[in-house]
């Protein structure tokens, strides 16, 4: 894989410190820093899309959904997915993530109850790491990669730490998904809907619904993300 913001079909990780803030990707074995918010904007060169507020969001209908991420000091919560979606056709120009044009590429699924299993954020919680793909069939261009904890542990009061980061995928591939695929922000989540509004702890259901699109069907390519 070329880097200079370039991914191809390969791994790409990042970690976070706190509520889901970003502190490095790497890309192929490269490592690249991420924003600091602790830290004046001048001077700094990052891949990712600047955040600063210690609170994560409280509402699936905000605009910041799109790409503002939250932080804090420590993760601690293992209730809720992980998903991981990037923007097709993006242009780093569009600082918004406007329009229909995201698609989920993976989702943090649990195993076992809700109430008892093991959920993405387990897995973060756990290891310090989250490690997901983005198809290798994938058309070239540029993308924003969306990374999103939603911490489940408050009943009914989910908490969304979504972060993203600006990447140029190279290749060969010609896929783009189909529009049932695809969703805009904030408009993909509902505040009553599945996966959003839900009491894990009165729940012994052996799934969970991940809000936003359908999974994409294009296999095979690597999007990692971390947390610490």
């Amino acid at each position: 894989m070329k880097f200079s913001i370039l991914l191809s079909a390969s791994a790409l990780l990042g970690q976070a410190i706190a509520h889901g803030g970003v502190t490095t990707y790497i890309l192929d074995g490269v490592t690249y820093p991420g924003f600091s918010p602790h830290n004046t904007p001048t001077g700094q060169t990052t891949i990712q899309r600047q955040w600063s507020t210690y609170d994560p969001l409280y509402s699936p209908s905000g605009s910041k959904l799109k790409c503002t991420a939250p932080y804090s000091t420590q993760w601690t919560h293992a209730e809720g997915p992980v998903m991981a979606m990037a923007k097709v056709g993006a242009s780093f120009a569009d600082p918004d993530g406007n329009g229909n044009v995201w698609l989920l590429i993976q989702s943090g699924l649990l195993s076992g109850i809700v109430r008892s299993g093991t959920w993405g954020l387990g897995t973060v919680l756990k290891t310090l790491q989250w490690t997901s793909k983005i198809p290798a069939n994938l058309a070239p261009g540029n993308y924003l990669i969306r990374h999103e904890l939603l911490a489940l542990h408050q009943a009914n009061t989910p908490q969304f730490y979504p972060e993203c980061a600006q990447v140029n995928v190279i290749g060969s591939g010609t896929r783009t998904p189909a529009g049932s695929y695809l969703t805009s922000f904030p408009e993909a989540y509902k505040a009553s809907g599945p996966g959003i509004t839900i009491d894990i702890y009165s729940s012994t259901e052996t799934t969970s619904t991940i809000p936003g699109p359908g999974l994409v069907k294009l296999p095979s390519f690597i999007l990692s993300v971390a947390t610490s």
